[in-house]
């Protein structure tokens, strides 16, 4: 799949309204999906070709596109002799969680899989229910911090991910 003009276009941050700059930003099916899978502690680039499906050239492309809007940071490591890197959540990537909560509670109510799965349920690892979009736990009458949230995902695994935490 070869990506458009469009696709390759510089940042629009002269945009006044901010709804238009976070689209401009994060608006696009894989760097949604790349942040879904950083906020779950996913970093390295095999990982996400791997579970994304996604052509090597889109997810660099990608990956450097959130690295110079600040929602990853690039991490050297050694492997095998090699010095490689890992994409890690910053502050700004992390406080995408909310909008990804809010994303999931939107398609699980407005769209359908091709075959019926139980949802995601988004937990308070505390308590063990289930939170509503936002970060308050109605059982607890808590505000619910990102190292207690989790997500099931049951058709991915029967054991819920913790959020990752950022690096900066």
């Amino acid at each position: 799949m070869e990506e458009t003009v469009t696709d390759r276009r510089a940042p629009q941050t002269h945009v006044p309204c901010p709804i238009g700059r976070a689209a401009d930003t994060v608006g696009d099916r894989w760097t949604l999906l790349i942040l879904r899978q950083a906020t779950i502690g996913r970093t390295r680039f095999d990982e996400f070709r791997t579970e994304l499906g996604i052509a090597d050239n889109i997810l660099s492309n990608r990956l450097s596109r959130l690295v110079e809007a600040g929602l990853l940071v690039k991490v050297p490591y050694r492997d095998s002799g090699r010095t490689r890197h890992e994409y890690r959540l910053t502050s700004a990537g992390a406080d995408m969680l909310p909008v990804l909560h809010a994303l999931a509670a939107w398609g699980e109510q407005h769209t359908r899989p091709v075959e019926r799965e139980e949802p995601m349920r988004v937990l308070h690892q505390t308590c063990g229910h289930s939170l509503a979009a936002g970060e308050f736990c109605e059982h607890c009458h808590r505000h619910v911090p990102r190292h207690e949230i989790s997500w099931l995902r049951p058709w991915r695994s029967a054991e819920p991910f913790l959020m990752a935490e950022p690096v900066d």
